[in-house]
C-alpha cells in the first residue's frame, strides 16, 4: 500500500465517495465544502480499517499522515494537542458507508489528562465543565478502547449521587465531579493493572484501532447480517478525528438532534430534541429526558432562527430528509453530522409525494427513495379505534404501530425468547446499542428514559417497530425482573401493548384492526403503476383474499389454489368421502356433491374480481393431505378399543356394586341405570363398531396412500390423470362458475393452470380434458366462455421442454417454491431447520434460496423457459406466483427476464407495485437511494 494516501481532511475528501469515507466522513467534508459551520477535522480512510483489521495495525505511512493532519488542525483552531494553556481535544467517530446508528464506537472528549484538564479549568473558568469532560472521558475511554464493563462506572455515580442527594448527574457539583474522576481512575487500574493513558498520541492511536474494531464488534456484525447490509454496500468504517466543540459549557450551550422532517408523520416541520449543558451521548442514550427543538424559539430565539437555516440548507442541499447532529458551544450553533433519516414507511411515503409537489425531486426519485419492503409496515394492524381502555401509562409517542407481547428486561432474554416463537415487548430504562440482538426478536420497545431521538426510537424506526420512549411512570428493577407503575407491579412474562402512534401503554392484549391505505401511499402507487412493465397479481383462494387483494391493487388473480377451498370444515367429509371411495361410483357421488361447492366458490370469486383474469390452479396435493395422518389414527383406535372394554366392565358394575355395597349402590342407583341404558343403547346400535371399523379403514387407505417423498410423489397432474373425474369436476366447476358470471353481465377471464407438469403429454391430456368440457358448457349454457389454458414450471424437466410445452400452453407461472426444491435438490422445511442459516452465515449461501430468488441456479432455468417458449409462441404470458413474487430483488430479476406479471399474497401487493415500477426505472437508468 506504500504511496497510498489514507487520510483526507474535511476541506479535500470527495463527499460522494462513501465506501472510501464512510457516510458520515463524506457528509464533514461536503457540510465543510458548502459553507456550513463543521468543527475542523480530518477522516481516516475505510481502506486503512481493513488494513488494520488484517495485520492489527496502521498500514504503513498512515500514523505519518495522521500526525501530519493534527498538525494542520492545531493551526486551524489555534490550540495544541496535549498543550497545558489551550489544549486541542478531538472526537474519534465511526462512520461506515451505510448508517448503521449506534453500532460502532466514539470516544469524545479525547486529549484529556492532568495537565490539559487544568488547562482547560483556567481557560473556561469552569471547573464543573473541566471534570464533567474528564470524568466523561474515562468511562468512555475505559469501555470502548480498554474494554471495560460500565457497571462499576455506573455504580460509583450512583453511589455518590445518592451520598450527595443529587436527582441526576448534571446536579453534580465540581468537587463531587473531582472525586468521581479520581475513583474512575482507579477503577480503570484495577481492571487493567496500569495506570489509565496520560499521552494524548498514545490515546489516539488507540482509540483509532478501537474505532476500527468495532466494525467487527458482535452488535456492528449483528445489524449487518439484519438489514443483509453486504460488503458490496459498506465495507469497514472510516474513522473521523474531529475537533470537540462543548454543549457541556453552561446554560449558553447544549447538544442536540434534528430531522428537516418528522421522521415518524413525514410533516414538513424541523423535529428534534435538544438538552441544554450536555454532550451529545446524554440525548442519544436517553440519560436526561430532552427538550423537543420547538421550545428552543423561546429559549434560544437566535440559535432557533440559525437551526432553521442549517435546516433549510442541508434539506436543499442533499434533496433528502436529513437526520443531523448539533452543538452549541457558548452561543454558537455547530453542525457535527448529517446523514440521510431513517424513518417509518409512512414519513418515507408521504415526504415522497410532498417533495414531489414542492418541486424537490421528481417523480421518479420519489418513487426510488422508498425501500418497498417498508411498505409492508403500512399495513400491519392498528389499536382498535373501538377500544376504550385506560392505559396504565403514557410516554412518548416514539415510533409508530402497536404490539402487544410478554414483557422481558434484558436483550439476552427478549433474543432467546423471541426465537423460540414468543412475542415479547423490550422493557428499559434506556436502551444502548449493544441491545440490538433483542431489538430484533422483540414486536416493540418501551423505555422508561429517553426521547424521540434516543437510540431506542432511531432504531426502532428504522425497523419499522413500535416504540415508547421517556415513559417516566415506569420504575424497573433490572434484579427482580418486575416494573411498577402506580399501584400496578408487572412481572417477566406479564403481557403489555404499547401504541408508539400516542405513547400509550396497556395491560393486557389489546385488539387490533387491519390498516387501511392513506391517500399519500394510494397516490405514490398510482404513480407506480404508471412506469411498471410488470403486472403485478395476488394469490387469493377466498371471495374474502379476493376482495382484499383488490384494495391492494391487484391486476387480477394469479395463483387461486382449489385444495384450500377443500379444507372447509364443510367441503373436508366429502372430500375424504371421494378419497376413501373404494369404486369409481362411489368416488363419482362424493365428487358430484363437491361440484356445485366448487362452482360457486369459483364464481363468487370471478364476481370479485370481475373485469380482470383470475388463474385457477386445479388440484396440487397429494391426498392423504386431506386425511388424518397414521399416528393418529393408530391413537384414535386405540383409544376407542379401551372405550369398549371400558363399557363392557361397566355393564356389570350395578350388580357388583349392588352385592358389595348396597348402601353406596343405593346412592347411585339413578346415574347407573341411565348410564346402563345408554350403554346397552350404544350397544345395540352397534356404534362402536361402526367407529373402530371406519378409522381401520381409513388408516388402511392412509398407510395406502402413504409415500418415501411425497413432495415428488402422486400429486398435481399425476393425479389429475389417475383419478380424471377430480380434475374434470374442477374444470367443469370454472367453466360454469364463468357461463353463470358472462350470463349475468359480469366480466369474466378464467384462466386454467395444470400444476407439477413434467412432460408435453401430460399438458396435451388435461388440455383435452378442457376442451371437451368447454364444449359441453357452451352447449348447456348457451353462451361460448373464453379461457386460457396454462402450465405451472415448477419442475426442471418442464423448463427444458418450455419450447414445446408453449404449443399447448398459453401461459406459464413458475411455481418458484417447488423450482427451488427441485434446483437445489432441498427439502424446505428440512433445510431451513438444519443447515440453511448455517450455510448463510458462513457465506455458502448469501441468503435463503425459498426467501430470495436464486437468481443464478433457478434464475437460469427461468431465463431458459421464457427465451424457449416465446420461440413457440411470442405472445406467451409468463409469471411467477411462488413466494418469491412479492420480493423486491426478485421482481427485478423478474421485471429483467422479460416476464409478464408477478403474483403474491395479498398483502405483499403494494410492495410488488413499488418494486416493479423500481425495476422499470432502473432498467432506465435511475439509482435507488440509499439511506445512508
Amino acid at each position: 500500500m506504500a504511496g497510498k494516501k489514507f487520510v483526507y481532511a474535511f476541506e479535500e475528501g470527495d463527499g460522494k465517495n462513501k465506501m472510501l469515507l464512510g457516510g458520515k466522513g463524506a457528509n464533514l467534508c461536503e457540510m465543510t465544502q458548502i459553507g456550513l459551520n463543521v468543527p475542523p477535522g480530518f477522516t481516516i480512510t475505510t481502506e486503512a480499517c481493513l488494513a488494520y483489521l488484517e495485520h492489527d495495525e496502521l498500514p504503513k505511512g498512515a500514523w505519518e499522515e495522521i500526525l501530519e493532519h493534527m498538525k494542520a488542525l492545531e493551526k486551524k483552531t489555534g490550540k495544541q494537542f496535549g498543550g497545558a494553556a489551550n489544549p486541542l481535544l478531538v472526537s474519534v467517530r465511526s462512520g461506515s458507508a451505510m448508517s448503521m446508528p449506534g453500532m460502532m464506537d466514539t470516544i469524545l472528549n479525547l486529549g484529556l489528562n492532568k495537565t490539559t484538564l487544568a488547562g482547560l479549568i483556567k481557560l473556561t473558568d469552569n471547573p464543573r465543565f473541566g471534570y464533567d469532560a474528564w470524568r466523561r472521558f474515562i468511562q468512555l475511554f475505559a469501555k470502548i478502547a480498554l474494554g471495560i464493563d460500565d457497571k462499576p462506572f455506573d455504580e460509583a455515580m450512583k453511589a455518590i449521587k445518592e451520598k450527595v442527594g443529587a436527582a441526576q448527574d448534571i446536579d453534580l457539583k465540581a468537587e463531587q465531579l473531582a472525586e468521581l474522576s479520581e475513583q474512575f481512575l482507579r477503577i480503570v487500574k484495577d481492571h487493567t493493572g496500569k495506570p489509565f493513558p496520560e499521552d494524548p498520541y498514545k490515546q489516539l492511536e488507540i482509540a483509532i484501532g478501537a474505532v476500527f474494531r468495532s466494525w467487527n464488534g458482535k452488535r456492528a456484525v449483528d445489524y449487518r447480517r439484519q438489514f443483509k447490509i453486504t460488503k458490496e454496500m459498506a465495507n469497514g468504517t472510516a474513522c473521523n478525528i474531529v475537533t470537540m466543540v462543548f454543549g457541556n459549557m453552561g446554560n449558553d450551550s447544549g447538544t442536540g438532534v434534528g430531522f428537516t422532517r418528522n421522521p415518524g408523520t413525514g410533516e414538513n416541520q424541523i423535529y428534534g430534541e435538544y438538552l441544554v449543558n450536555a454532550q451529545g451521548e446524554d440525548v442519544v442514550a436517553g440519560i436526561r429526558t430532552p427538550k423537543a427543538i420547538a421550545e428552543m424559539e423561546q429559549d434560544m430565539p437566535e440559535i432557533y432562527r440559525q437551526l432553521l437555516e442549517l435546516r433549510n440548507r442541508l434539506e436543499g442541499h442533499y434533496k433528502e430528509v436529513q437526520d443531523f447532529e448539533f452543538t452549541i458551544e457558548r452561543g454558537t450553533l455547530y453542525c457535527l453530522q448529517t446523514r440521510n433519516g431513517k424513518m417509518n414507511a409512512a414519513a418515507m411515503v408521504r415526504t415522497s409525494v410532498d417533495m414531489f409537489k414542492e418541486g424537490l425531486i421528481s417523480k421518479e426519485k420519489a418513487l426510488l427513495r422508498v425501500d418497498p419492503s417498508m411498505l409492508e409496515q403500512l399495513l400491519v394492524p392498528q389499536l382498535s379505534p373501538n377500544f376504550k381502555g385506560k392505559p396504565l401509562a403514557t410516554g412518548l409517542p416514539a415510533s409508530p404501530g402497536a404490539a402487544s407481547g410478554k414483557i422481558v428486561f434484558d436483550a439476552d432474554t427478549a433474543e432467546a425468547r423471541g426465537r423460540a416463537g414468543e412475542k415479547i415487548i423490550l422493557v428499559r430504562e434506556e436502551t444502548k446499542p449493544e441491545d440490538i440482538h433483542g431489538f430484533f426478536q422483540a414486536q416493540g420497545i418501551l423505555t422508561s428514559r429517553g426521547g424521540k431521538t434516543s437510540h431506542a426510537a432511531v432504531v426502532a424506526r428504522g425497523m419499522g417497530k413500535p416504540c415508547v420512549s421517556g415513559c417516566e411512570a415506569i420504575h424497573i428493577d433490572d434484579v427482580k425482573k418486575c416494573a411498577t407503575i402506580g399501584d400496578t407491579t408487572l412481572h417477566e412474562g406479564d403481557v403489555i401493548t404499547i401504541d408508539g402512534s400516542t405513547g400509550n401503554v396497556y395491560a393486557g392484549e389489546v385488539p387490533t384492526v387491519q390498516a387501511k391505505f392513506n391517500q399519500d401511499m394510494a397516490t405514490l402507487l398510482k404513480w407506480a403503476d404508471q412506469v411498471a412493465r410488470l403486472k403485478v397479481m395476488a394469490n387469493a383462494d377466498t371471495p374474502e383474499d379476493a376482495l382484499r387483494a383488490r384494495e391492494f391493487g391487484a391486476m387480477g388473480i394469479g395463483l387461486c389454489r382449489t385444495e384450500r377451498m377443500f379444507n372447509a370444515t364443510d367441503r373436508l367429509p366429502i372430500v375424504q368421502e371421494m378419497i376413501l371411495a373404494e369404486s369409481l361410483e362411489e368416488r363419482q357421488a362424493a365428487i358430484d356433491r363437491l361440484l356445485p361447492i366448487q362452482r360457486s366458490d369459483f364464481k363468487a370469486i370471478f364476481k370479485a374480481m370481475r373485469g380482470l383474469p383470475v388463474t385457477v390452479r386445479l388440484m396440487d396435493p397429494p391426498l392423504h393431505e386431506f386425511l388424518p395422518t397414521a399416528a393418529q389414527l393408530e391413537l384414535e383406535i386405540a383409544h376407542l378399543h379401551h372405550l369398549r372394554d371400558s363399557l363392557k366392565a361397566l355393564e356389570e358394575l350395578p350388580e357388583t356394586l349392588k352385592l358389595l355395597n348396597p348402601k353406596l349402590y343405593m346412592q347411585y342407583a339413578d346415574g347407573l341405570a341411565k348410564l346402563s341404558r345408554s350403554m346397552t343403547e350404544f350397544k345395540d346400535s352397534h356404534l362402536e363398531e361402526d367407529v373402530i371399523q371406519k378409522k381401520e379403514k381409513t388408516l388402511k387407505k392412509v398407510r395406502a396412500l402413504a409415500e418415501v417423498n411425497p413432495m415428488l410423489g402422486h400429486r398435481g397432474v399425476r393425479l389429475g390423470i389417475t383419478y380424471p373425474e377430480i380434475y374434470k369436476m374442477q374444470i367443469q366447476a370454472i367453466l360454469e362458475a364463468a357461463a353463470l358470471c358472462a350470463k349475468e353481465g359480469i366480466e369474466v377471464y378464467p384462466e386454467i393452470m395444470v400444476p407439477q407438469v413434467a412432460t408435453v403429454e401430460e399438458l396435451t391430456r388435461i388440455h383435452k380434458y378442457v376442451r371437451d368440457i368447454h364444449q359441453v358448457v357452451q352447449l348447456t349454457h348457451g353462451i361460448n366462455v373464453g379461457y386460457k389454458f396454462g402450465s405451472m414450471l415448477e419442475v426442471v424437466r418442464a423448463c427444458l421442454r418450455a419450447g414445446r410445452m408453449a404449443e399447448d400452453a398459453e401461459f406459464f407461472s413458475f411455481g418458484t417454491n417447488d423450482l427451488t426444491q427441485a434446483t437445489f435438490s432441498f427439502s424446505r422445511e428440512d433445510a431451513e431447520n438444519k443447515f440453511l442459516p448455517h450455510y448463510t452465515e458462513v457465506g455458502i449461501l448469501q441468503d435463503n434460496p425459498f426467501e430470495v430468488l436464486d437468481q443464478k441456479g433457478v434464475g437460469e432455468l427461468m431465463k431458459l423457459a421464457v427465451s424457449e417458449g416465446r420461440k413457440t409462441r411470442p405472445d406467451l404470458k409468463v409469471g411467477i406466483c411462488g413466494e418469491h413474487g412479492g420480493h423486491p430483488a426478485s421482481i427485478h430479476f423478474c421485471h429483467k427476464i422479460g416476464l409478464t406479471y408477478v403474483s403474491c399474497s395479498g398483502p405483499r401487493v403494494p410492495i410488488a407495485r413499488l418494486a416493479a415500477a423500481q425495476a422499470a426505472l432502473l432498467e432506465q437508468g435511475g439509482e435507488v437511494a440509499k439511506n445512508a
